[in-house]
């Protein structure tokens, strides 16, 4: 499969030298062809490994990873044109973190309460399927659930499509080992809310417990 990963960054990295692993061509995509990193992990990864623009990218991909900064992803992606997302699964794993003020953060003012970046992105992107998956776990949990309690812990999706949701799940059962049974979908992209407003409290858990190697479980 053709995967493209919006952003450089650790997360965008990690996603796609797993995918790579796993056996699909994979291109990073950033705001310039010539990006230094991306350039760098295309050397370092083989044959199936690309790299290129935003708009190369999503006209690349048939999965879209977003794996951008917050502050930035809405100018990255008007940085390209909507069309080249048209009917492909989206994936969004983006947190709205405000850092402006020290640690703890907060949420970006403009996506909090009544308003998600998961719902701009979809907002930005109408003729695409947008799923919010993979943004309350660490890079290294996100390409191996197994890493912690052999993968029975929860991971939380939403979004406006069901059959987008049941790619997403079965996708990330096959390649990074998740259990369906524990892929809990909260519905329609609107619970990105709730997805990216426990971030801040995941931040601080993250720094009492002195790892980010950990995640929530739902008992009943």
């Amino acid at each position: 499969m053709n995967i493209a990963i919006l952003g450089t960054g650790m997360v965008g990295q990690t996603i796609a030298t797993a995918l790579i692993q796993k056996g699909h061509a994979v291109m990073l995509g950033s705001r310039t062809a010539d990006n230094e990193k991306a350039v760098a992990w295309v050397k370092a990864n083989g044959n199936h490994a690309f790299n290129g623009t935003f708009a190369d990218a999503a006209l690349f991909g048939e999965v879209i990873f977003i794996c951008l900064n917050g502050n930035g992803t809405v100018d990255a992606l008007q940085s390209t044109k909507p069309s080249n997302f048209a009917d492909k699964v989206v994936i969004d794993l983006t947190n709205p973190l405000d850092f402006s003020s020290g640690m703890p953060p907060s949420l970006l003012p403009q996506y909090c309460n009544t308003w998600s970046l998961g719902e701009e992105i979809q907002k930005q992107l109408p003729t695409a399927q947008v799923v919010k998956a993979l943004n309350t776990v660490t890079a290294a949990l996100m390409i191996d659930a197994r890493l912690v309690n052999e993968g029975n812990h929860h991971l939380f999706i939403c979004g406006n499509d069901a059959d987008a949701k049941n790619t997403v799940k079965h996708f990330l059962q096959g390649n990074f080992n998740w259990k369906p049974e524990y892929i809990l979908d909260l519905g329609d992209i609107k619970n990105a809310r709730l997805t990216e407003g426990i971030i801040p409290f995941w931040v601080g858990v993250m720094h009492a417990e002195g790892s980010a190697v950990f995640n929530f479980m739902i008992v009943k």
